[in-house]
């Protein structure tokens, strides 16, 4: 019988070539041998120093009472149960039951109006819709409808590749609305329509001008889509009247192609801003963004830092963002993305601080904070009162400068 040997293998070839009989190798010779080897490490030691060795709360860094820790509990009949997460205490909301809620549900109703407190299942609608007095109010419309064409995994709203046809009378039924409601500052959004030529903007323009000519005194925010990239149907909405250009890049952009429909994109939204803010140097214009999707800290100050370019120079400020808005992610429905986690108040509160110092001019910010969350009293106490103490400076630098021109003073001998 002849072999061939290769390295520490010995393979019996004559034996391949005779049939019924399996062929061997010497590895099991070698194996056995070397168990006599004095500087074999027996397994018996790698158990034992694993068994004697750090815990995994060794590893734990955060003490466990400094988490927050989430309520669980069990719902449904019986033989149907299941266990739940409740949540955390701050996300908490009263239901609303109040008469200036059922007067604004009544109104849209018998005009066949939407809004995007009740499509998107906001937790702040008995806030805004209530309040001691009816001026205290704000209500957001969304225009066009309530089917959108894009499918972006945070949102409830319905969607469809072909939604019904615009309703050509909405324009002036959400002006007359809006006035006898006597509200001194709204929020006007929309579906996105990309199954229209100009997704809507001269639909959104008209219902601006209508409220502008019915209420003249009354502050109009329009947050609008990104109408596919087209810019000049961002022209169009900007020099309709409005006062606060608003447009939601949502989240951080490496998370945008998870969370946002993929027609949607980062860039795209931060060239709506920029341009919404070339065409009326006046024009506030904010954004939004959600925490609790997964993104990191750098993330976000990445995020910040293109928003508004981390200066405080009055050149880069012209096609800057000027307010944004930080609220806490919550899941609508099982279908959409799952919430990453439950962002602290305290963590707002330090973003909110952030932003401002770096320049934004104003910062809503908590687990609660909407992109239109109580936008009438953000909007006045925060923004236009700074205007107002910003040119009284003005005005009073002028005068002094008048007084100084007014002296007479002698010739130098």
């Amino acid at each position: 019988m002849s072999f061939k040997t290769i390295g520490p293998r010995c393979l019996h070839l004559s034996a391949l070539s005779q049939p019924g009989v399996s062929f061997h190798t010497c590895r099991a010779f070698a194996s056995a041998a070397s168990t006599t080897d004095p500087h074999r490490r027996t397994p018996t030691n790698l158990q034992e120093r694993l068994a004697n060795g750090p815990s995994f709360a060794d590893f734990v860094s955060t003490p466990p009472e400094d988490i927050p820790q989430l309520r669980t509990a069990v719902v449904g009949p019986p033989g149907r149960r299941k266990e739940i997460t409740r949540l955390p205490p701050w996300l908490k909301t009263p239901i609303p039951d109040n008469s200036n809620y059922k007067k604004i549900k009544a109104d849209l109703r018998g005009l066949n109006l939407h809004t995007v407190c009740e499509e998107a299942r906001c937790p702040n609608i008995s806030d805004c819709w209530g309040g001691s007095e009816k001026t205290a109010a704000t209500a957001t419309i969304m225009l066009m409808g309530d089917t959108c064409t894009r499918g972006c995994r945070f949102c409830s709203v319905k969607t469809s590749r072909a939604p019904p046809p615009l309703d050509p009378h909405e324009p002036e039924h959400t002006a007359e609305a809006l006035s006898r409601w006597g509200l001194g500052y709204v929020v006007l959004t929309s579906v996105d329509r990309d199954d229209l030529v100009d997704g809507g903007a001269a639909h959104f323009a008209e219902t601006i001008k209508k409220i502008k000519l019915k209420a003249p005194t009354m502050l109009v925010e329009a947050l609008t889509g990104d109408y596919a990239g087209n810019l000049d149907m961002v022209k169009l909405v900007a020099e309709s009247g409005l006062d606060v250009y608003a447009h939601n890049v949502e989240t951080v952009e490496e998370l945008t192609p998870v969370v946002r429909d993929r027609r949607a994109s980062f860039r795209q939204s931060l060239s709506v801003l920029k341009r919404a803010k070339e065409v009326k140097e006046t024009l506030i214009t904010k954004t939004s963004i959600m925490l609790g999707l997964g993104e990191t800290e750098d993330q976000l100050w990445e995020t910040l830092k293109v928003n508004n370019f981390k200066s405080f120079n009055a050149e880069l400020r012209k096609v800057s963002v000027d307010v944004v808005t930080f609220g806490q992610y919550m899941q609508p429905t099982k279908r959409h993305m799952k919430v990453h986690e439950y962002v602290p108040p305290a963590v707002f509160e330090t973003w909110r601080q952030r932003a401002l110092d770096m320049g934004f001019l104003y910062c809503a910010s908590g687990p609660l904070v909407r992109s239109s969350y109580k936008a009438g009293e953000a909007f006045i106490e925060n923004v236009l009162k700074k205007r107002l103490r910003k040119s009284e400076m003005v005005v009073g630098m002028d005068m002094k400068l008048e007084g100084v021109s007014g002296i007479e003073t002698k010739p130098e001998l």
